[in-house]
């Protein structure tokens, strides 16, 4: 088949938008010959419950799945009754870019509280954490986290076990979304362990897809008691994967090494070079008008630009409005981001900002 898309074309949309790691791709060819049993029975699948123990404690089970829509929705609803309800940040991907489908297809109310920074604290976790026993309220049993969260902040392992003590002793508990774990883990320069099993998670998405795979997540239970009927539930969720061995290749890629580090810190420099470029150009004039929402700690960016601005920059550089009725957009940094294509947006902001 011939290529049908201008290579040379870079942006900043998503880290969806990179293509699939030349690792991941060996790694599906690898796995590719002879025959080997369905449905997860393969050796491929059998090896990476050995990594996934590798990294998160002899107890984890890991369920490889298509996307990280599939791990949240399986995983959540194999932790909740069909009354249940989880509370998550208001920017919480669950909430907010899942398409309802933890409503729509696991039957889930999401408990949404506004934070500034896309993080959760205690206090705003108790603004819904009550009503246990009212038969009129959807009962809040689980409290839902993303790491590294959808404003591109980073929770500490400390804020993450505060968030776990206080679930667990409303007998509620705590989810992580970890479709970019990977950046979080990088960006901490911690084991994943450490702010997952370590300090109280009970069960993650583990993500792969934004981090230089094709269709890889999984769900990572680390604590058996709080979840059940995972194997029916991935199937009736549509996410088990007949030809699973390529779906867990793809993660043994990633992690059976250091692939997963080494892409994330990648990502996450190409997001601090991207910002201390902006910074630069506007301490020296050549940048004007340009302002930071949140920190930048992992490989997201979020900054207000001019009015117009924005619509000039994507005639080269594609990338997302967060906020429009502010300016505010999102540019993000992938694995296969390169110091050029952040030397050449950074121009680009330059040459539009001095226009505007």
């Amino acid at each position: 088949m011939d290529t049908l898309h201008d290579t040379a074309v870079r942006g900043f949309a998503s880290d969806n938008y990179s293509g699939v790691h030349p690792e991941v791709l060996a790694a599906l060819a690898a796995a590719n010959g002879g025959h080997q049993i369905s449905y997860g029975e393969d050796a491929y699948t059998e090896r990476l419950q050995h990594v996934v123990r590798g990294h998160f404690g002899a107890d984890a089970a890991a369920f490889p799945v298509f996307n990280g829509t599939g791990a949240n929705v399986t995983g959540l609803q194999s932790m909740l009754p069909r009354w249940g309800a989880v509370i998550a940040a208001s920017t919480a991907h669950i909430n907010v870019d899942e398409g309802g489908a933890p409503e729509k297809v696991a039957g889930i109310k999401i408990l949404s509280v506004p934070t500034d920074d896309g993080k959760l604290t205690p206090e705003l976790v108790d603004r819904e954490a009550w009503g246990w026993g009212d038969e009129h309220r959807a009962q809040p049993l689980v409290v839902s986290i993303t790491q590294s969260t959808e404003l591109g902040t980073l929770y500490t392992p400390d804020e993450i076990r505060a968030l776990a003590d206080r679930a667990h002793g409303h007998g509620m508990r705590l989810h992580l979304d970890g479709a970019r774990i990977s950046n979080a883990a990088a960006a901490l320069d911690l084991p994943l362990a450490a702010f997952t099993r370590d300090v109280g998670v009970d069960v993650l998405s583990l993500g792969g897809t934004k981090n230089g795979a094709l269709a890889a997540e999984a769900v990572v239970v680390l604590d058996a008691a709080a979840s059940e009927g995972l194997p029916y539930l991935r199937k009736l969720n549509m996410q088990l994967a007949s030809k699973m061995r390529f779906v867990s290749a793809q993660l043994l890629a990633l992690y059976d090494g250091d692939l997963w580090q080494r892409n994330a810190r990648h990502a996450n420099a190409m997001a601090e070079r991207l910002r201390a470029g902006v910074e630069a150009g506007l301490a020296d004039g050549s940048i004007s008008g340009v302002s930071f929402t949140q920190p930048t700690q992992a490989n997201g960016l979020f900054a207000v630009l001019p009015e117009g601005v924005a619509d000039r920059l994507r005639r080269s550089f594609r990338f997302y409005d967060w906020d429009a009725s502010r300016r505010e957009v999102r540019w993000m940094c992938s694995f296969d981001t390169s110091e050029l294509d952040i030397d050449a947006f950074v121009a680009a902001i330059a040459r539009e900002t001095s226009a505007a």
